[in-house]
């Protein structure tokens, strides 16, 4: 467990200094110039990820289980997936609704799937993870609606009806294959 604490140290501190620590970054930027900084920035990134999975597969290898598996919660996230999946599209497909209305759809998407995953899941490493990426969601959320929504082009229904279909799809492709290809687990059982 002490690498995927460590690792969520990482990738969560990082990922959290322009909301909690502004500025503090923004000396590190003035300091390490902008190519320096988005170094420094992707590097301790990528370390922190790759401890998160390091960490969380060797968790998985001995669980601590927390309480029983609770019914119909698999059912629960499938369905809020869903939406976390469609909120991950808003963040990428342009002149989407979603996004106009909502401003910051990537974080309420990880914000959604991290609290379908702790539904589901039972063990302190799921917890660790899924609990730490819920509360970054909601930390970050709130910082960023503090600042100016940035002007974007007007939303059309051609982009709000592309955002739907990429995130079913993108839904579809981890639910009937990608979850369990990369990480073992067939979320809808198979």
């Amino acid at each position: 467990m002490t690498w995927l604490a460590l690792g969520l140290a990482l990738f969560l501190g990082i990922h959290m200094t322009r909301a909690l620590a502004p500025n503090w970054r923004d000396k590190q930027r003035a300091r390490l110039g902008e190519k320096g900084w988005k170094a420094l920035y992707t590097l301790v990134s990528l370390i922190g990820f790759g401890l998160i999975l390091w960490g969380f597969s060797q968790a998985r290898l001995q669980p601590v289980v927390l309480w029983a598996p609770i019914r119909g919660m698999n059912h629960a996230t499938a369905a809020l997936m869903l939406v976390a999946m469609i909120l991950l599209a808003a963040a990428y497909v342009p002149r989407n609704h979603f996004k106009a209305k909502l401003q910051h759809p990537m974080t309420l998407s990880v914000k959604v799937w991290a609290f379908a995953h702790l539904i589901a899941n039972n063990t302190l490493a799921d917890v660790m993870l899924f609990g730490s990426f819920l509360v970054w969601s909601i930390l970050v959320f709130r910082a960023a609606r503090r600042r100016p929504a940035p002007a974007g082009a007007a939303p059309t229904a051609t982009g709000t009806v592309a955002t739907v279909t990429v995130g079913i799809a993108l839904w579809a492709l981890f639910a009937f294959w990608a979850h369990a290809a990369w990480l073992g687990i067939a979320p809808l059982g198979r």
